[in-house]
């Protein structure tokens, strides 16, 4: 008796348990439950791709989001000082020294940042600094906050007409003495005390450069006319690993076209990777009044291209440049 009544307890619940599921199979049906529950798990395993290419795409912006802070910084104290005091010469100075504070402790903090050779960096008088151009140039942000910071000095900078055209800048552009190069201003930077850096690469050599360190300079030699009519010395400086921070995808015929017809810079630009940064300053070149601009334009992208040998595994990899955070070692070791 009591074994015949479980079983068909046992048989009533099976049947039970079936008209349940498949009630529940009909209701899927007919709101469409099924479907959006495929379609989210399909949603999940796109997220779980892509999320990886998506923060390599992010993080450049992080970049121009600081830039764009550091703007309204400006706009902020600008405010301000027009409280207290009208404009003069060091106006500016309490921004610049906060700012330069502000970019060092990210330098350090994401990149272990190093400088090697600040000495070379006359504490008075002018200079040329000429540079390696990355993908974006935040290791030649870094080395300024640290002129300001240990040297007490403003370098003015050379920067591509498009950089005057984004929204925004031009306040930025003006406390940070940035020019956009024409070589009459330049020659006057230089006679007038001040020290001045630019990269002959400028936007081609940021966009189509790769991970080979390729220096990308054609012939240009105005920047040699500038120091040789300035009678000044160029100081060689390059950074290690800027090209595993940031990359471009250069390789794309249709945005190098664009450039060269247009001059416009689009190209994908992915990385933010907190690689270790160091940058190097090469033996100053004194100024030779016997030289022509041909042969000190060669002279000084020889000095960069024996940085670079000297201080740069090639091909550039993201891992190891990564690793380096934890384990730094030099080249030659």
């Amino acid at each position: 008796m009591f074994g015949m009544a479980t079983a068909d307890e046992s048989y009533v619940e099976g049947q039970n348990g079936s008209f349940v599921s498949y009630m529940i199979a009909i209701v899927e049906k007919w709101t469409g439950l099924e479907i959006l529950e495929g379609s989210l798990n399909y949603l999940d395993y796109l997220l779980w791709v892509f999320t990886p290419l998506i923060i390599v795409f992010i993080l450049p912006l992080f970049i121009v989001l600081f830039l764009y802070l550091s703007i309204l910084f400006l706009h902020v104290y600008k405010r301000k000082r027009e409280l207290k005091e009208a404009y003069s010469n060091s106006v500016w100075d309490g921004a610049r020294k906060t700012l330069a504070t502000l970019w060092d402790g990210h330098a350090t903090i994401w990149h272990g940042y190093e400088v090697h050779g600040l000495e070379k960096i006359p504490r008075a008088g002018p200079a040329l600094i000429v540079y390696y151009h990355g993908a974006i140039p935040v290791d030649y942000y870094y080395f300024l906050a640290k002129v300001i910071i240990q040297k007490g000095r403003t370098c003015h900078s050379v920067a591509d007409h498009f950089l005057f055209k984004l929204p925004g800048f031009k306040l930025l552009l003006e406390v940070f003495s940035v020019m956009h190069g024409p070589q009459e201003e330049c020659v006057r930077a230089l006679k007038n005390g001040h020290l001045l850096a630019i990269s002959p690469g400028g936007v081609r050599e940021a966009l189509f450069s790769d991970e080979t360190y390729r220096i990308v300079w054609r012939r240009r030699k105005g920047f040699a006319q500038v120091a040789i009519d300035a009678q000044v010395p160029i100081i060689p400086m390059f950074t290690r690993n800027i090209r595993e921070g940031f990359r471009t995808f250069g390789c794309f015929g249709f945005c190098k076209w664009l450039y060269e017809k247009f001059k416009w810079p689009f190209v994908p630009i992915y990385g933010g990777f907190p690689v270790k940064f160091c940058t190097y300053l090469g033996d100053p070149i004194p100024y030779d009044p016997n030289i022509t601009a041909a042969e000190l334009a060669d002279k000084a992208k020889q000095a960069v291209q024996s940085l670079i040998e000297k201080h740069q595994i090639i091909p550039g990899n993201i891992l190891r440049a990564l690793l380096e955070r934890v384990h730094w070692r030099e080249k030659n070791e």
